[in-house]
């Protein structure tokens, strides 16, 4: 019994094994039908509300995916120019980070502190955050190349979504958990998007705000990174401010780069700390580390796309696992303290 017991559980990791390997392969595929999954769950909630107002579901889905394409449409004509612009500034901003980097260590001599420039250039990567905004704003390209294949996608999901429960009532035999399961997942999913996203908006539109008041060149792209970081849990807002100060250092100097921190800081405390934790009420349901690994995982497998998907992909299998009695187990150790001691 117990080398059934070590045969069946070796079988399982060997294909999880095989399962992360095929998506890791088929990321171009996959990175679309997510993307096209969360908008939809997103629009659901409209599409719904005009049905229920006897609005034709055609029209209904038309609509609501109307709205969507003309706001991302508008966003993209507005911050297209300063993007291509950015990015050819960048490799101009990462020598000039080098050199102030490089003045350092004379300041240092003259203080009498022992700093080894090579040293200090290998651990202070000038260029890393930099990079980082390029890859984030390449990972954004590539979905963005796939526009019309996402749209298409999301039209067929909402489409299908209103006649989901008949399908499972049909298919199945006991379709009432299946269904109570899946609206479960649905309503917690999209609740959380809902609501970051809102969130990341207000931060991204204040973000821009305060670079354009203090004369930091690209605020538009500043702003946008501010958006789209604020979905990656814990170290976006972080990661959101490193570009805006280091520019504002090698524009304006170190008093316009302390004042671009301490407004970031003060933009993250009030999105971060006041308003979303007052929507989101208990959170995530989620404890800290898993955050922060389901954030390197779906980072690693996904590439940015998965970065920033990285919570509610991971709810979702949270979900699935506390539906399974066998394996419920794994779903406690994915949530907080305060969820396993309940």
């Amino acid at each position: 019994m117990e080398i059934n017991e070590r045969s069946y559980t070796l079988l399982n990791l060997a294909a999880l094994v095989i399962v992360v390997a095929g998506l890791k392969q088929a990321a171009p595929v996959v990175v679309p039908l997510l993307v096209s999954a969360f908008i939809a769950m997103i629009a659901c909630p409209p599409v719904f509300w005009l049905e229920r107002r006897k609005v034709p579901a055609v029209v209904a889905v038309l609509g609501v995916v109307g709205v969507i394409v003309g706001f991302a449409t508008m966003i993209s004509m507005i911050v297209a120019g300063s993007i291509d612009g950015f990015l050819q500034a960048l490799p101009t901003y990462q020598a000039r980070l080098k050199a102030e980097i490089g003045a350092i260590a004379p300041v240092a001599s003259e203080w009498g502190l022992p700093v080894d420039l090579k040293t200090l250039q290998d651990v202070v990567d000038p260029g890393a955050a930099m990079s980082l905004v390029s890859n984030l704003l390449s990972g954004l390209g590539n979905v963005l190349a796939n526009s019309f294949l996402i749209l298409l996608l999301v039209i067929f999901i909402l489409l299908e979504a209103s006649s989901l429960p008949a399908k499972i009532r049909t298919a199945l035999r006991a379709p009432e958990a299946a269904l109570n399961q899946f609206g479960e997942l649905a309503s917690k999913v999209n609740t959380y998007l809902a609501i970051k996203t809102w969130v990341s908006l207000g931060t991204g539109l204040t973000a821009t705000v305060l670079c354009y008041a203090m004369g930091v060149d690209f605020p538009l792209v500043l702003g946008l990174l501010a958006f789209l970081l604020n979905y990656i849990p814990n170290i976006g807002s972080i990661l959101a401010a490193i570009p805006a100060v280091l520019l504002a250092f090698l524009e304006l100097g170190a008093g316009s780069a302390l004042g671009v921190g301490l407004g970031y800081f003060g933009i993250n405390t009030l999105f971060g700390n006041v308003i979303e934790p007052r929507f989101q009420g208990r959170g995530v349901g989620l404890s800290t580390f898993v955050v922060f690994f389901s954030l390197v995982f779906w980072g690693w497998l996904l590439g940015s796309v998965g970065m920033l998907l990285s919570i509610p992909l991971t709810m979702t299998v949270k979900l699935a696992l506390n539906a399974n009695d066998e394996t419920r187990w794994l779903a406690v150790l994915l949530g907080p303290e305060t969820e396993a001691k309940g």
